[in-house]
C-alpha cells in the first residue's frame, strides 16, 4: 500500500514539475526591457498628461502621447535637400555640433563613426548632425568633415541651413540648449554653447534617450539600446 502511494507521489512530481517549468519559462523566458519615452504631451489648459484612446481587436486602448520630434528643411553635406524623411521608419541617433569645435565635438563625432560602423548594414539605423554654427559650416565644409569621420552617404547626415530653425529644433524639437554668445567670447571655442549629448530616436519619432557623446561607455550603453529597440523587447 504504501509503495502503491510513494508512487503514485513520484508520478505526480514527475508531472507537475515539468508543467510548472513551461509555465515559468513560457511566462519568463523572453526579455522585456523599459526604455523610457520621453515627455508626455501636456494638456496646457488642465495640466494633465494626454490619453489618446482608440479600439484595436475589439479592446478599448489608453495610450499616453508623447512628445515627437517635428520636421524640417535642412541641406546635407553633399548639397541635397534633407528633410525629416531621411529618418522616415527607422532609428535615429542626432546631435549638434560645428566643425570649428577643438573640445567636444571630435570626441562625439568618432564615437558617432564608432556607431555608424556598428550598425553599417543595418538600413534601419541612421545618424543626424545638425550644425550650431551654420553660417561657416557651408555644404563643402561639412563636405570635408564628413570625409575625415568617413560618414557614410544615406547613412550619416551632416545638416545645414537657417540658423534659427536648426536652433528651434534643438529646443523645442530635442529639448537641449543651444546658444550663440557671438561678440561676447574673443575664441570661436567658446563661440556656440551646445550639449555633448547624443539623442536615441524611434521609428515614431519619439525620444527614447540621451547619451554622453564624449563618453564611450555611455556610447556603449547607446548601442546596446538602440539593439533592444531593433530586436521590439523593448516597452
Amino acid at each position: 500500500m504504501m509503495r502503491n502511494v510513494l508512487k503514485a507521489g513520484l508520478l505526480i512530481i514527475l508531472l507537475v514539475v515539468p508543467a510548472s517549468v513551461f509555465l515559468l519559462l513560457k511566462g519568463f523566458g523572453q526579455n522585456h526591457y523599459t526604455l523610457k519615452t520621453y515627455y508626455p504631451v501636456v494638456d496646457s489648459t488642465t495640466g494633465q498628461v494626454v490619453i489618446n484612446k482608440r479600439t484595436q481587436y475589439n479592446q478599448n486602448i489608453s495610450d499616453t502621447l508623447f512628445h515627437t520630434v517635428p520636421g524640417f528643411n535642412l541641406i546635407d553635406q553633399h548639397g541635397k535637400n534633407a528633410t525629416e524623411t531621411i529618418s522616415t521608419n527607422k532609428i535615429y541617433v542626432a546631435n549638434f555640433f560645428f566643425t570649428r569645435c577643438n573640445s567636444i565635438c571630435p570626441k562625439m563625432s568618432s564615437e558617432l563613426s564608432r556607431v555608424q560602423d556598428f550598425f553599417l548594414d543595418n538600413a534601419d539605423i541612421v545618424i543626424v548632425s545638425y550644425s550650431v554654427d551654420p553660417q561657416h559650416d557651408s555644404v563643402s565644409v561639412l563636405n570635408k568633415y564628413a570625409t575625415q569621420y568617413n560618414a557614410k552617404p544615406g547613412k550619416w547626415y551632416l545638416l545645414t541651413g537657417e540658423k534659427q530653425n536648426i536652433y528651434k529644433l534643438a529646443e523645442t524639437g530635442y529639448k537641449i540648449p543651444v546658444v550663440d554668445l557671438g561678440k561676447q567670447t574673443q575664441t570661436i571655442e567658446n563661440a556656440f554653447v551646445h550639449s555633448e549629448k547624443l539623442i536615441l530616436v524611434d521609428k515614431a519619432k519619439h525620444i527614447r534617450g540621451y547619451y554622453d557623446g564624449t563618453d564611450p561607455k555611455d556610447v556603449d550603453r547607446l548601442i546596446l539600446e538602440i539593439q533592444i529597440l531593433l530586436s521590439g523587447d523593448a516597452n
